[in-house]
């Protein structure tokens, strides 16, 4: 039963750590479209999947609509996500995460354009105090094309990213564990849910 058990342990964690090389191509402007292709096990396994743009569009018009009215909206319970940007420890720690991430992610070809702003041009600001440097970091690597812009006027969220990237699972669940054990990121999640 043991020795069952420990030949279990040793398949899971052989496959686990081959590469898993992953192809994508995603788009978010209101509706979401895109395509992703992963290889696992040296090519032996392959999945593929592809948004449908013909059921995206059709619910464009559904999507827009709340929209219009959405600086209007009664604020009810959202999570309060600025509260933990602005405690220092749970900055750190999640800065610490994405580097790690970052760093475990071999990148070929890879582009990522964001525009982002919140509902409150201030809001906006603080937050792109936090992710503006982080970009800088970012964008200086070889085969990243990375370009963010906030956008102060609405509450926006536009992205286009295509690349190829090559993971290791077994690394990046290692780095997720160090990251759920941390206290600093769960006094961050605390505060997130604590209302403002």
């Amino acid at each position: 039963m043991l020795t069952g058990f420990l030949i279990f342990l040793l398949l899971v964690v052989g496959l686990l750590a081959m590469p898993v090389t992953m192809t994508y191509r995603l788009s978010w402007r209101e509706s979401f479209s895109g395509d992703v292709k992963l290889r696992w096990a040296f090519g032996l396994i392959r999945i593929g999947a592809s948004s449908d743009r013909a059921k995206s569009r059709a619910g464009d018009a559904e999507v827009a609509k709340p929209k219009v009215g959405r600086s209007g909206r009664s604020s009810g319970r959202k999570p309060n996500f600025l509260a933990a940007i602005r405690r220092r420890s749970f900055r750190r720690r999640l800065l610490k995460f994405l580097s790690d991430v970052w760093s475990a992610v071999r990148k070929e070809n890879v582009r990522l354009l964001v525009r982002l702003g919140l509902e409150d041009p201030a809001d906006t600001g603080q937050l792109w105090a936090v992710i503006g440097p982080l970009t800088g970091m970012l964008a200086g690597m070889t085969g990243v094309t990375i370009a963010m812009e906030p956008e102060f006027l609405e509450s926006t969220f536009e992205l286009d990213s295509s690349g190829t990237i090559r993971l290791v699972p077994l690394q990046l669940a290692y780095v997720a564990f160090a990251l759920l054990l941390s206290p600093a990121f769960w006094r961050g999640v605390i505060l997130m849910r604590t209302p403002g």
